[in-house]
Parts: C-alpha cells; sequence; structure tokens
C-alpha cells in the first residue's frame, strides 16, 4: 500500500555554538590584543632589555646584567627623589580626597544654584596640568602675581610672599595648585558613587534613629569604598608619576628639594643621556606603582569584608 503523505524533509545538523564561542571571541579580541602588544607590551620588553645593557647613544649596547639596578643606589639624588615623591604622594592624596568627597557632599542633593557650583568645581579638570601650572606660577610671581599684593591689602603679611623660594612652600604651594587641578574631577566620580546609593537605605537609617555622622560612617563611607578605591588608585598613581607641576612651579628646586622620581628619570635621560640607568629607574617605579596598587585594592578589600 502506498503512503499518500509526503517524505519529511531531512534535518540540518546543528553546528556546535558552544565551541564555536571561543574561536569567535578570541578573534574579535584580537586586533585589540595586537594593538596592546604593539604599544605596551613590546616597548615595556624593549625597556627592560635597556636596563640590562649598556645603550650608548652612538654604538652597540653591551649586556651588563643588573648593574644599573645596583647603580641606582649610588646616586643620592634618586633616594631623596623617592622620599620627596612619598611624602608628596601621601600629602595630596589625604587632603585631595577629603577635600573632593566634602565637596561631592555638598553639592550631592539638586538645590538652587547646586548645577552652578557643580560647574564651578569642576572647571578648572578641564584645564590642561602643564598649562594650570603655568596659570599659579603667574599667581606665585612677586612682579605680576597678585596673590601676595591681596595679602598685604588686607593685612595678612606687610611684604611679598616668596611662596616658591623655600622647600616647604614650594611643596605646600604646588600641593595647593594641584588641590585646586583635581578636586573637581575626583568631586564627580564621588559624587556619582553617592547617588548610586538607594535613598531607602538613608530613610531605613532615618528610621532607626541614626544622625548625620553615624549615617555617614555607616552608610555612605562602606557603600562609597569601590568608588574611594578608585579615587585613592587614581590620586596615588597620579602623584607617584608627577613631573609637570614641579617642572613649570619650581624645577626641582630650591637647592633639588622638590625632585620628584620621574623627574629624576627625565634628568638620566635627556640631560645625561644615559638611557640605560633611566630605563632601569622607569622598571623600578613601575614595579612600585603596581606593589602599591595590589596593597591598596587588598586593604580595601579587606576592609570591605570585615
Amino acid at each position: 500500500m502506498r503512503s499518500t503523505g509526503t517524505a519529511a524533509p531531512p534535518r540540518r545538523r546543528r553546528g556546535n555554538r558552544g565551541t564555536d564561542r571561543p574561536a569567535q571571541a578570541l578573534v574579535l579580541s584580537l586586533p585589540a590584543s595586537l594593538i596592546v602588544g604593539l604599544l605596551f607590551v613590546v616597548p615595556l620588553g624593549l625597556l627592560v632589555w635597556m636596563s640590562m645593557t649598556d645603550w650608548p647613544l652612538l654604538g652597540e649596547p653591551s649586556f651588563v646584567g643588573l648593574a644599573q639596578y645596583g647603580a641606582i643606589l649610588d646616586g643620592p639624588l634618586f633616594l631623596d627623589a623617592v622620599w620627596f615623591t612619598v611624602r608628596y604622594t601621601v600629602i595630596t592624596t589625604v587632603i585631595l580626597t577629603v577635600v573632593a568627597l566634602g565637596l561631592a557632599l555638598l553639592v550631592q542633593q539638586t538645590r538652587l544654584g547646586t548645577g552652578l557650583l557643580r560647574t564651578a568645581f569642576f572647571l578648572p579638570a578641564s584645564m590642561g596640568l602643564a598649562v594650570a601650572s603655568l596659570l599659579w606660577f603667574a599667581l606665585y610671581s612677586d612682579e605680576v602675581g597678585p596673590l601676595s599684593d591681596l595679602l598685604m591689602a588686607v593685612g595678612l603679611v606687610d611684604e611679598p610672599v616668596n611662596w616658591l623660594g623655600t622647600p616647604g612652600g614650594a611643596l605646600w604651594s604646588t600641593v595647593l595648585m594641584v588641590l585646586w587641578r583635581f578636586a573637581g574631577f575626583y568631586m564627580i566620580i564621588l559624587l556619582t558613587g553617592l547617588q548610586s546609593i538607594p535613598t531607602q537605605v538613608y530613610e531605613a537609617a532615618r528610621i532607626d534613629g541614626a544622625g548625620w555622622w553615624r549615617t555617614f560612617t555607616g552608610v555612605t563611607l562602606p557603600l562609597l569604598r569601590p568608588t574611594l578605591a578608585l579615587v585613592l588608585v587614581l590620586s596615588v598613581t597620579g602623584s607617584l608619576l608627577a613631573f609637570e607641576q614641579f617642572y613649570v612651579l619650581t624645577g626641582g628646586g630650591p637647592d633639588n628639594s622638590t625632585v620628584t622620581v620621574v623627574a629624576t628619570i627625565f634628568r638620566q635621560a635627556f640631560t645625561l643621556f644615559d638611557l640605560s640607568r633611566a630605563a632601569a629607574m622607569s622598571v623600578v617605579v613601575l614595579i612600585a606603582l603596581v606593589l602599591a596598587n595590589i596593597v591598596q585594592l587588598s586593604l580595601i578589600r579587606k576592609g570591605g569584608d570585615s
């Protein structure tokens, strides 16, 4: 007996999509991997190789092993620069974080004039660091700067202030300029973290009778921990790599009292033309940056778990 129905079409074999996804991911990430390799991995490898050789401007380099790293300790200027950079990093990070958090709390609530204050606080961040340093160099100037004249006009000082003429004055004058330049930028980051905290948490704290300080320490700071971690990493990294502000404002003076680590590397490479030792210093700074960020994130993570 013949079948009157039509034959069913053959089923198509479905490819194993699970095994195709790793291949697709590899293909999609290949351009970014090539860019990272060309712009980061290859220069980093060349830097490490330069630090282990005697690399002249002309001629063939000769391999010297770790001798360049040992020679770093022979120069007292580098060790003094490390100590100054660490002091500057601690001072700047603490003051900048506290001021930025205060500004973020000030403009957290939307009310009349909040938008204007946010814009005013953030406006210096739109200026380049070198340009900001030149601006404050003019403000600190005894000849054309208005700061000393303003202080004398209100009777706070009797004579022009030598803002950059002493080691302490040069350091704190630079810290003031950096605070003006970056406080608004970090304020925006912290403001984003504050606005991501649910309002229900604050309402629950009020119902429990928590005051402003108890709410700040028990609710705001714990929930703001990831944002604070980002601010700390950015501030510490930027401070350890400080160069433009001191190069423009103080030139490393007076008496090499404001020479940073990056300024020492710059001097070693482009003034003394000792590329190998400058490369060794750069490797040491890179390792220090990685370790500092690891320690920061570990401490913040432990604080969040406790």
